[in-house]
């Protein structure tokens, strides 16, 4: 599991009937150098949110195989979710 912020949300024409019932959610990996700024530069990745994470928030997501399993046995065509909601993050040096 990681940390990341939200950026945004992809938005389907038309999703497959799988995917219906939660949003995409557009996550920028943070770093641990990058939590005391909650800013990153690396690349941002879609992930399945179903927790209602809003733009700027602080989230764990898990990505592969670990994404997928709390889906099965319906088999949704997830590789990123969204775990849980950070509503505060101490970060010490």
């Amino acid at each position: 599991m990681r940390l990341g912020k939200t950026i945004g949300t992809v938005t389907l024409v038309e999703p497959h009937a799988s995917v219906r019932g939660g949003v995409l959610r557009l996550v920028v990996p943070l770093a641990t150098a990058d939590l005391a700024v909650g800013d990153s530069a690396a690349e941002p990745l879609v992930a399945w949110d179903d927790l209602g994470a809003g733009d700027g928030q602080l989230v764990a997501f898990s990505e592969g195989g670990e994404a997928a399993q709390p889906f099965r046995p319906l088999d949704k065509p997830i590789d990123a979710y969204v775990a849980a909601l950070i509503d505060h993050l101490d970060v010490t040096s």
